[in-house]
């Protein structure tokens, strides 16, 4: 299959899982949106659908988009298979960044700018520390795995200290932990578009200097690259765009880890075609868990019989990708051996 074609079967993808999010609920049924999007239906469902639903599903693709290129950049960056927003510090110092000043009434929804400069404060802080405790053994990917978790794990540990700070914001903590589309409206929309937009142009203008990264340091020297520059503006890259959907959906497991690897694995090493591919696949992948976790949370309460429960798009996401994961090193070993 052609570049061409998988792009346009990935973007048929992107469209059909937004439509499954824009019919997924019990208020509007599928005619019913069809109706609002051809200009009609009533007042109810013309809110349901344009305030609620279509900005909903808008941010979960601009999220999924931006945590796939943040996953792709840092991987090719540290030329290593396990890096990603997850497992590096970043998605979890960006959490902290995010709850911190919410909790300390230095940010809100009603100071976007706020929330992802925090945003951005601690995923450079939950990298830096990564860099600093991995030392001379960044370039073994089974290192800086270990010492990824075990940075992951003091952030998420100090973000759980700031509920003893401010416990009126358990909530919110709890849904930038897991992850969640929930209740995203336009604001939430008008924060991470811009902000995802130039951040996936500055990608895309690094990915000649990505490719060469990949290929090694003594490589892309000798191809006239400046490999400490050029990791430095990819690291910043990766942490903007984590920042970017951290800040409007919370972390969503294990997207910026596995999207690399089915954009490598499709449209090759070269940047210039895996970067906008890793963009469709998270945009899918987040795209879909959002839907999915629609259509589940309906089951499950009417299995429960409850009026209304909501499952996290994010416990989609973490489930399914650790299954893949697991998926993935039994083979790598099986194969090993």
């Amino acid at each position: 299959m052609t570049y061409a074609r998988r792009t346009t079967f990935l973007l048929l993808l992107v469209g059909a899982v937004a439509a499954a999010g824009l019919i997924a609920g019990r208020a509007v049924s599928a005619s019913g949106v069809w109706d609002v999007l051809g200009g009609g239906g009533d007042a109810t469902a013309r809110h349901v659908v344009l305030h609620l639903r279509l900005p909903r599903t808008l941010v979960a693709l601009a999220a999924g988009a931006s945590l796939g290129l943040a996953g792709t950049v840092l991987q090719s960056a540290l030329r290593n298979p396990l890096a990603g927003p997850e497992v590096t510090g970043v998605a979890p110092g960006a959490v902290l960044g995010a709850v911190a000043a919410s909790g300390l009434g230095l940010a809100g929804w009603e100071s976007p700018a706020a929330v992802v400069s925090a945003a951005c404060l601690g995923g450079f802080a939950g990298a830096s520390l990564l860099w600093l405790l991995a030392g001379r053994e960044k370039g073994d990917p089974a290192q800086m795995a270990v010492y990824g978790v075990l940075v992951s794990a003091v952030l998420a540990g100090l973000t759980a200290v700031v509920l003893l700070v401010a416990p009126g914001e358990l909530g919110s903590v709890v849904q930038w932990l897991v992850g969640s589309t929930e209740g995203r409206v336009w604001a939430h929309w008008n924060l991470l578009w811009p902000w995802a937009t130039v951040w996936a142009v500055a990608a895309y203008a690094l990915a000649a200097p990505l490719t060469l990264l990949r290929c090694g340091d003594e490589q892309a020297a000798a191809a006239g690259l400046h490999t400490g520059r050029a990791r430095v503006a990819a690291l910043v890259c990766a942490v903007a765009l984590t920042a970017g959907a951290v800040s409007t959906v919370g972390a969503l497991g294990f997207v910026g880890l596995l999207v690399p690897h089915l954009a490598f694995a499709l449209f090759g090493a070269d940047l210039r075609l895996a970067l906008p591919g890793a963009a469709l696949l998270g945009a899918v992948v987040v795209g879909g868990a959002d839907a999915g976790a629609q259509w589940l949370s309906q089951a499950a309460a009417r299995a429960l019989d409850m009026d209304r429960l909501s499952v996290p798009a994010g416990a989609l996401t973490t489930c399914v990708g650790a299954a893949l994961l697991l998926i993935v090193a039994r083979r790598r070993t099986a194969s090993e051996e």
